[in-house]
């Protein structure tokens, strides 16, 4: 039998976009060659960032059957799956925590394949290619742990077989039950929430003239500018990092144009606020929100129900909203579990850490099921 060869990369310009991007990426576009690219290109991953690449090639007879998109990393942000906990414990037991390896979508809490493979592949196989590989990584580099971030929920459980223990953690995701316009939704809330959201879309659309998605093949640069300084303005109002460098949203708007949207939300032929999306055929990913005037619910209408009223009508069956947010829990996003796993070097730490990650489990799946019975929906419809 012809053996798998692991080759390793640090710049995804190594593989050819038609070639990377046949890989099975699911409906994530957040590991997709233009995505990497653009990160790579404006400095947000590579030298200085704390983010150094370490791209896995899987090749069989020469061809790309499989890749990992891997980090050596020397911090924890970015990541959204918490670990200053487990850091923090190492340090303090003499056991340097860094540099570690991050398997994940960089600065993206989206769930999504971190094995891609190709159509035809033997998935066990190469999963077990490239999982030796990365254990090789993470040796070379001195690693004190692996990391696979948001993984999808059966990739999850294929890494848990292999040894990298499982740690749940929650989002709130929008669900399409087949519903046929914004009313049908709203028609499986109860009577208050339901006038509480109409109430909302009535005031966040009476302080504009027009909103609208624009896709990133016709995206100007005056609405690329917004793109960025909302970005900025948000991070900083909410005392947070900017990870992304500036040029970051012009690249992925050159390198990923089908998978870019923007809400552009207008008052007198102006710009006034807007919300980054990334869409593909089965799912819709709201990114970023920002505005220049600040409007009651015009930012539940911008990033949250213009993106169900685009799903409902394109028929997405998942909106991916991002990291946290209980207030999205009214708003129609129910919990959703995310998964990551973890490997650990040092015996102790790990026992400490698995012995957490039990109690962890059993206090998230209370709150996911105390969260479902606080929804909007009525009770014949959860």
């Amino acid at each position: 039998m012809d053996l798998i060869n692991i080759r390793l990369e640090t710049a995804v310009s190594s593989v050819e976009p038609q070639v990377w991007d046949a890989l099975d990426h699911g409906p994530s576009p957040f590991l997709k060659h233009g995505f990497l690219r653009a990160l790579e290109e404006s400095g947000s991953i590579g030298p200085g960032s704390g983010w150094h690449p370490a791209y896995l090639l899987a090749e069989l007879d020469g061809e790309l059957v499989g890749a990992v998109v891997a980090f050596i990393k020397t911090h924890s942000y970015g990541e959204y799956i918490f670990d200053w906990a487990w850091a923090r414990a190492s340090e303090q037991a003499g056991l340097p925590y860094y540099p570690k390896l991050v398997i994940a979508a960089p600065v993206t809490p989206a769930t999504g394949k971190r094995i891609l493979v190709a159509p035809g592949a033997d998935v066990e196989l190469v999963t077990q290619a490239l999982v030796v590989g990365v254990h090789e990584v993470a040796d070379r580099a001195e690693c004190s742990s692996i990391h696979w971030l948001f993984a999808s929920a059966s990739e999850s459980e294929r890494l848990a077989r292999l040894g990298f223990d499982q740690r749940v953690t929650y989002q709130f995701h929008w669900h399409n039950q087949d519903y046929q316009d914004f009313d049908h939704f709203l028609s499986h809330f109860t009577s208050r929430k339901r006038k509480q959201v109409r109430k909302e879309r009535r005031r966040g659309l009476e302080a504009i003239d027009d909103l609208r998605f624009v896709p990133g093949k016709e995206l100007s640069a005056e609405q690329i500018d917004c793109m960025d300084r909302y970005y900025r303005n948000t991070v900083h109002d909410h005392w947070g990092k900017d990870y992304l460098n500036p040029g970051f949203f012009q690249l992925l708007v050159d390198y990923l144009p089908e998978h870019v949207l923007f809400a552009d939300a207008r008052q007198g032929g102006e710009t006034i606020a807007g919300a980054l999306f990334l869409e593909t055929d089965r799912a819709l990913y709201g990114r970023y929100w920002g505005c220049d005037q600040r409007v009651d619910f015009l930012h539940f209408e911008v990033a949250y129900y213009a993106g169900i009223e685009r799903c409902i009508e394109r028929g997405l069956p998942l909106f991916e909203a991002g990291a946290q947010g209980q207030h999205k829990l009214f708003r129609g996003f129910m919990p959703a579990r995310t998964y990551s796993n973890h490997w650990i070097r040092h015996p102790q730490l790990a026992h400490a850490i698995r012995g957490f990650l039990r109690a962890e489990v059993a206090e998230v799946e209370h709150h996911i099921s105390e969260l479902a019975k606080a929804g909007p929906f009525k009770a014949e419809c959860e």
